[in-house]
């Protein structure tokens, strides 16, 4: 008997209608452009909280981005050192160009400068011979800086305003230090750029106005001075840029109020050489006797760290806590007899010889 065999029933078949494929596709593109939406909108988050955090960190006084040095937003010694040390070379370099073809005779360079840099008996000492018009020089630009870039905070390109910032800067830090640091970078954040050339000129024309006339002696009081003089733009522009590096910072020297800025000085004439606060570039056979020598020219101020000791006396107020200054780079000077020439006056023996430190940064605190 034959088997009789039916047929397997052939498997079914999903089939949509074209009605169906298209509502799925046109369901999944959506989808697709709601996750590439949201996929922007966490990125966009991101940047805001990212921003938000340096935000907060700057007004916590913490590191922050800033303009004033590529890949770092604190300073330190080596930081100090080898922006001053660029400085130094600058500033030597252009007062011996000037030396080499000075545009009036030694004697009138030598007594222009002692005209805006000294008072009293000191301007009749020098000989006015080639190597001390070169430190004199020194000398003059280094007060030159130290007074009028490192010691004025230059925010802005008004000279009034920016004593006004400097006296606001004073006094926030006489009351609150780490106040006074966050002001300071938030304020150095947005300061100017370069130091112009009209910028300079009124610098020099307000620090050695003598001196400005006898190298410009065409017309001193325009601004034609740094606009033809390249090297003076490049020394003071080099000086400001050592300035919004110290300044713009973040600082900070421990303890309850946490916060040190730097002022620089520079030894008078004449004063007593103080091993603590200068650092002779030449030796002074003098001074290894144990004879008396005084400082003859310094020729690249020196840096010293203001910071605020804090106070562990409970119920005193934080104005009442002592102001610190911390020699953190020593003045660059000639001695006396290093330059020659110079007689030993010792109508101030009595008073140099006592060893009184010289005065660091005047008139603050």
């Amino acid at each position: 008997m034959s088997s009789f065999h039916h047929p397997s029933p052939a498997p079914s078949q999903d089939v949509v209608s074209f009605e169906q494929y298209q509502y799925a596709l046109t369901n999944f593109r959506i989808a697709h452009e709601k996750v590439e939406q949201q996929r922007q909108q966490l990125e966009e988050q991101e940047r805001q909280v990212a921003q938000l955090r340096a935000r907060i960190a700057l007004l916590e006084g913490g590191s922050a981005p800033t303009k004033l040095r590529k890949g770092a937003n604190t300073v330190d010694d080596f930081s100090i050192k080898n922006a001053a040390s660029q400085l130094e070379k600058m500033i030597n370099r252009w007062a011996s160009d000037v030396v080499r073809n000075p545009p009036v005779p030694f004697g009138q360079i030598s007594q222009a400068i002692l005209n805006d840099i000294t008072t009293g008996p000191e301007a009749g000492r020098f000989e006015g011979t080639s190597m001390q018009v070169q430190a004199l020089l020194r000398h003059a630009m280094s007060e030159a800086i130290s007074e009028g870039i490192i010691n004025c905070l230059i925010v802005t390109n008004s000279s009034e305003a920016n004593i006004q910032l400097t006296r606001i800067h004073e006094h926030l830090f006489a009351r609150d230090p780490t106040v006074a640091c966050v002001w300071r970078r938030q304020t150095f954040s947005a300061a100017v750029e370069q130091c112009t050339p009209i910028m300079s000129h009124a610098i020099l024309l307000e620090q050695i106005p003598e001196l400005v006339q006898i190298l410009d002696p065409s017309n001193p009081s325009s601004p034609t001075l740094t606009l033809t003089n390249q090297p003076i733009q490049s020394i003071l522009q080099s000086a400001y840029d050592f300035s919004r590096m110290l300044h713009g910072s973040a600082m900070t020297s421990g303890g309850a109020s946490g916060d040190a800025f730097y002022r620089a000085f520079v030894p008078e004439l004449g004063s007593a050489l103080q091993p603590r606060q200068i650092e002779l570039v030449k030796r002074c056979l003098k001074s290894e006797r144990g004879e008396l020598d005084r400082v003859g020219a310094t020729i690249f101020p020196g840096l010293v760290k203001v910071s605020r000791a804090p106070n562990l006396t409970p119920g005193f107020q934080e104005e009442q806590s002592e102001t610190l200054q911390t020699v953190v780079r020593r003045a660059q000077v000639v001695c006396e007899c290093a330059l020659g020439g110079i007689p030993d006056t010792s109508s101030n023996a009595n008073i140099l010889s006592s060893g009184s430190p010289l005065p660091l940064p005047n008139g603050m605190y």
